[in-house]
């Protein structure tokens, strides 16, 4: 399976420097079409969304997205706190946590 972004321009540059080959650079108008049909996308395992660009789509299309297991889909920039907790959150398993409740 392999890693892909979604997002505008500038967005996605980092990621293409970083030799992510599947990059799919979108207009905000098409950004939540695309988004639907890349989660369906069956070799796709790890999809990075822009926070800001998945908090413009519409409610339904953005829980379908982020309860997605796979791909699993990864907010990444914006307010949405430490690395810890976006994994977790997009996983459902805690990989730092050391001891049982």
């Amino acid at each position: 399976m392999d890693f892909a972004v979604i997002g505008s321009e500038e967005f996605v540059m980092g990621f293409r420097l970083a030799g992510v080959k599947y990059i799919f650079t979108v207009e905000p108008e098409e950004y939540e079409s695309k988004l639907l049909e890349i989660i369906t996308d069956n070799s796709i395992g790890i999809l990075a969304v822009d926070s800001e660009d998945i908090s413009r789509i519409s409610s339904s299309a953005r829980k379908k997205a982020l309860d997605s297991i796979s791909p699993v889909v990864v907010q990444v920039g914006g307010e949405e706190g430490d690395l810890t907790e976006k994994v977790k959150r997009a996983i459902g398993v805690d990989l730092y946590k050391t001891e049982r409740d």
